[in-house]
């Protein structure tokens, strides 16, 4: 049987997968957002994840679809649930967010459940690529899977499991030279599983012996990440205290062959600042606390406010009128060189500086300020107010395009520059 693969979810991971697929493969991409399948099919991401004349080199024609060529590889772009209708592989990259209690939100996993149990036949294979807790495909997923179809699990139609492990903005690490985990609800489907991402991945693949042990090695990945820098950031807070400079203390140990180099910030965006709040909600469930996960968790979420706490100390330290104090936060999204906005920790410092009674402006050229103003509800210019003297600058995101700036040119001659990244050079009253 030839492989025809619909892909749903056409963000930072979807997109990406895709487009690689379709190198060898008819792929249909499938997307709920109208606006984001037109600009794809005109070769546009406004994610940046993909460039303009790579994705262009996969994509075929709305008039071919893919449908009924079985040689032709590409990627069409569609909302309509009849263009995947005839695929064989269905793959979901949908994103996993949590509540606003840090609970497990499934929405987005349940919805596209019942997107593909409306077209799934007997014999097709359902792949998640979602971050879960272990155990979420085939407890929660496979359920809405069987109960939409008709169909019985492991008899009629398979499950996959295989976790995205891109990094958004990073040009280096693309997904096809990340190697792959990959598992499947039967042995026989564990290896078709492997066998289809092995066929373009070329750093290889891992093929774990069940589904939920793939879950649980991608949780966990996010996860001993948010430990340990949360760990740094502990360190961070006590040598504030000692008026030790933190960075000098982790180059001084990070001599050692065998220190990890973490470093103190903001731990934000889709991965690391949300894969914890899953692993402790099935330890929850099974009746086990888990500390070390919810302290790290308690102490990166604590940031934000901190962060906020210590540009107002060392305004009051140097005489500067915090009430109406003019603030620029320099960079607004999640990582540097990125749009990504989503989860961004730079909110909290944003609102915690309001909080005393500040101005701030939010200057990001890689944020787009509708999403900004849409998810948020704050304003951010993709452009520098240069007209305004600031009293204060942060630096939350660091951005290539922060490393040229005359922050001299942009501050009053008394005022507090606070790095929040290590990353400014010349004048800097206080590093994270």
């Amino acid at each position: 049987m030839s492989i025809k693969i619909a892909i749903i979810g056409l963000g930072y991971v979807g997109l990406p997968l895709a487009r690689l697929f379709a190198t060898k493969y008819p792929v249909i991409g499938f997307d709920i957002n109208q606006q984001r399948i037109n600009e794809l099919n005109q070769g546009t991401d406004v994610t940046l994840e993909v460039e303009e004349d790579l994705l262009k080199s996969v994509l075929v024609d709305a008039s071919v679809k893919l449908s009924g060529v079985e040689t032709v590889s590409g990627l069409y772009c569609s909302n309509q649930l009849a263009d995947i209708a005839d695929c064989n592989y269905y793959i979901i990259t949908v994103p996993t967010p949590v509540d606003k209690h840090n609970k497990p939100d499934l929405t987005p996993l349940y919805k596209a459940s019942e997107t593909v149990g409306k077209v799934l036949k007997k014999g097709d294979i359902v792949i998640y690529e979602s971050t879960v807790y272990p155990g979420a495909t085939e407890e929660d997923c496979v359920p809405v899977l069987e109960r939409v179809s008709e169909l019985q699990f492991n008899v009629d139609f398979f499950a996959g499991y295989s976790p995205e492990r891109i990094n958004p903005g990073d040009k280096e690490h693309t997904v096809e030279k990340i190697l792959k985990v990959t598992a499947g609800s039967t042995p026989e489907i564990g290896q078709k599983v492997d066998a289809l991402y092995k066929s373009i991945i070329t750093a290889g693949t891992h093929l774990a012996p069940t589904i939920k042990v793939a879950e649980a090695a991608k949780v966990i990945e996010n996860s001993q990440r948010d430990i340990n820098i949360a760990f740094v950031n502990e360190l961070a807070k006590i040598f504030n205290l000692l008026d030790i400079n933190t960075h000098d203390v982790l180059a001084a140990a990070g001599t050692k062959w065998n220190f990890l180099p973490f470093k103190p910030g903001l731990v934000g965006g889709h991965c690391i600042g949300v894969d914890p709040y899953y692993l402790a909600q099935k330890a929850l469930e099974v009746g086990y606390h888990p500390e070390i996960i919810l302290a790290g968790r308690r102490m990166n979420d604590s940031m934000g406010e901190y962060v906020a706490s210590e540009v107002v100390k060392t305004m009051i330290r140097k005489n500067i009128k915090v009430n109406g104090a003019q603030v620029l936060m320099l960079g607004f999204t999640f990582k540097e060189n990125c749009p990504d906005v989503r989860n961004t920790k730079i909110v909290d410092v944003v609102k915690s500086l309001e909080a005393y009674s500040t101005k701030v402006t939010i200057y990001d050229p890689w944020a787009n300020p509708e999403e900004v103003k849409h998810e948020y509800g704050l304003t951010c210019h993709a452009e520098l107010v240069s007209e305004v003297k600031y009293d204060a600058v942060v630096l939350g995101v660091s951005h290539k395009a922060f490393a040229s700036l005359d922050i001299t040119a942009l501050t009053k001659e008394t005022n507090v520059v606070y790095d929040v990244k290590g990353f400014l050079t010349g004048k800097v009253d206080r590093r994270l």
